[in-house]
C-alpha cells in the first residue's frame, strides 16, 4: 500500500513539474519577440545587387531532384540485387535437395 502511495505522489510531482515547465517556456518565448530595429530591417531588405545571383535556385532545385531520383534508383537496384541473390540461393537449395534426395 505504501508503494502505491509513493507511486501516485511521484506521478503528481511529474505532472506539476511539467506544468511549471510549460509555463516558463511560454513566458520565455514571448519575451524573445522584439520588433526589429531599422538596422535589422535594412539587413533583411532585398538587395538589388544580388538579383543576378537569384537564378541559381532553379539549378539547385534540379540538382536536388536529380539526387532524389538517383537515391531511389540506387535503393531499387540494391533491393533487386538482394531479391536476385535470395532467389538464386533458393534455387540452389532446391537443386541440392533434389540431387541429395535422388543419390
Amino acid at each position: 500500500m505504501a508503494f502505491f502511495l509513493n507511486k501516485t505522489s511521484i506521478a503528481s510531482h511529474f505532472r506539476s513539474h511539467c506544468q511549471k515547465t510549460e509555463d516558463t517556456l511560454s513566458l520565455t518565448r514571448r519575451a524573445y519577440h522584439i520588433e526589429p530595429g531599422p538596422r535589422e530591417k535594412a539587413l533583411l531588405a532585398p538587395d538589388p545587387t544580388l538579383k543576378r545571383y537569384k537564378s541559381h535556385t532553379k539549378s539547385v532545385h534540379r540538382l536536388k531532384r536529380f539526387g532524389d531520383v538517383l537515391t531511389i534508383v540506387v535503393v531499387a537496384g540494391c533491393c533487386y540485387e538482394i531479391y536476385v541473390k535470395a532467389v538464386m540461393r533458393e534455387e540452389a537449395r532446391k537443386q541440392a535437395s533434389a540431387a541429395g534426395g535422388s543419390a
